[in-house]
């Protein structure tokens, strides 16, 4: 028995550490492309294109469209009954189908009258055709994304379970975030955003072209794992699925996942506090340019130390939940961060020592919530529902990060009548008065906090051991 355990790959510390680097590259090269173009905001509102932050914020939000309609489920149905080798490279096959549409929609051919651009200007006149399609494309992009995640997800718990499983879960969320890092800090570069004689310019394709040949890369990362994966599971005797044949998957169990009270809260804390991050992101550069006054250059830098926090955080909050646990106390104790961070941004001075601060404090909140939350939805349902279990959290999720998006750009058309307007005729001095939509985010957080107090208590009576170490002794 010893010597079969000796030959197990997962138990190699190596194997399974570089199993988790190469779906975290795929995942890097996915978070890079998602977050590309928030730090344009402000070229995609000038010609050619002449989007409203309304226009924005739906675009923003098509990216998850698509999965609140069902495909995120379909994807957890798939992972459960084909595995993770066929989930994940179908996912970065549909991720790199959607990322071309996405680039086709922001090239000159396209706005110029190309294929299809009758076609799509022809109905929703307040929406251009550019961003109808780029939303179509970044809806496609969104299922591969999504079933990317919960591919990964699944993937960590298999390499990991029993072992560094919360470090691992924290190590793969650094590593993606890099990619986002990545857009901040570089996407204005990349594309030359500049302001010369009142007159705002860059390309905004550089970065999308970046982005396409990255996700190309995630799929051969992904392709390498595979060759890892199948070894294992011919030395375990186990399917792909990582299931007990005899427990195949059923639609009908989704009922014995929804009714389960623990699980409900975690996903409900979930959409509130992912839905308190990333639409913030999608804006972060564009209000600090208007807040502080700065440039798409340093604003991004400034919106980057979030992710970039994340990930020197992120792992060490891991290793102590593996050590010594509180899984429900810390995601309490984020959610508390959450709110402060939008509360001051809501009122924050022109200060860009204080907008710092605050990006530190949400990137804190950013690091202790999903590394606590992650690795409790294992505890909390029966691991051969596991793959829908994640799947049902991310449509739960994404219904928030489809909806909160084009309310914030509501929202901020509404608070600041005539800006946009301004913005599109040339006016580099008009700006937009961000006070309102950061009061909506925070509002996010106090829900988080009470939902986290409720997690807590059900812990407490059912006994999930929420609050235990991960790591067994």
């Amino acid at each position: 028995m010893t010597e079969k355990v000796q030959k197990i790959l997962s138990d190699s510390t190596a194997a399974r550490w570089l199993a988790l680097a190469l779906i975290s590259l795929t995942m890097l090269s996915a978070y890079y492309f998602v977050d590309m173009i928030a730090p344009l905001e402000s070229l995609l509102e000038i010609k050619p294109y002449g989007w409203t932050p309304s226009n924005y914020g739906f675009f923003s939000g098509s990216e998850y469209m698509l999965n609140v309609l069902g495909f995120l489920i379909i994807s957890g149905i798939i992972l459960d009954k084909m595995g993770i080798r066929f989930t994940g490279l179908t996912a970065t096959i549909v991720m790199l189908g959607g990322g071309l549409i996405k680039l086709y929609a922001l090239t000159p051919y396209f706005y110029n009258g190309g294929f299809g651009y009758e076609f799509f200007n022809s109905f929703w006149t307040s929406m251009p055709a550019t961003a109808k399609v780029a939303a179509i494309g970044y809806g496609i992009f969104g299922i591969g994304v999504e079933m990317a995640g919960i591919t990964t997800s699944r993937t960590v718990v298999k390499w990991f379970k029993g072992k560094e499983l919360a470090l691992a879960m924290g190590m793969q969320l650094a590593t993606a975030r890099l990619g986002a890092s990545i857009a901040f800090f570089f996407s204005a570069d990349i594309a030359g955003e500049k302001v010369v004689d009142g007159i705002r310019t860059g390309n905004i394709l550089n970065p999308v072209y970046l982005g396409v040949a990255l996700v190309s890369i995630g799929f051969l990362t992904f392709l390498m794992y595979t060759f890892m994966d199948r070894k294992l599971d011919k030395q375990t005797g186990a399917t792909d699925t990582g299931a007990d044949p005899t427990e195949e998957f059923h639609v009908k169990d989704l009922t014995k996942i929804i009714t389960n009270r623990g699980f409900l809260l975690i996903s409900l804390l979930c959409v509130l506090f992912y839905s308190g991050v990333f639409p913030f992101l999608k804006y972060a550069v564009y209000m600090m340019q208007s807040k502080l006054g700065v440039d798409a250059h340093i604003a991004g830098k400034i919106s980057g130390l979030l992710p970039i926090g994340t990930i020197l955080l992120t792992p060490i909050i891991g290793f102590f939940l593996d050590k010594k646990g509180k899984g429900a106390s810390i995601m309490i104790f984020g959610a508390v961060l959450l709110t402060l961070a939008h509360l001051t941004f809501a009122f924050m001075p022109n200060s860009i020592a204080i907008a710092i601060a605050a990006i530190i404090v949400l990137g804190i909140a950013f690091s202790l919530v999903p590394a606590s939350m992650w690795p409790s939805v294992p505890k909390i349902v029966e691991e051969r529902y596991l793959g829908s279990a994640y799947a049902l959290v991310f449509w739960i999720q994404n219904i928030g990060l489809m909806f909160f998006p084009w309310l914030i750009g509501v929202v901020i058309e509404a608070v600041n009548p005539g800006v946009t307007q301004a913005i599109q005729s040339g006016d580099t001095t008009a700006v937009y008065n961000y006070t309102v939509p950061m009061l909506v985010f925070s509002s996010l957080g106090i829900a988080a906090i009470f939902l986290g107090f409720l997690l807590k208590r059900e812990d407490k009576l059912k006994g999930y051991g929420l609050e235990l170490p991960n790591k067994r002794t």
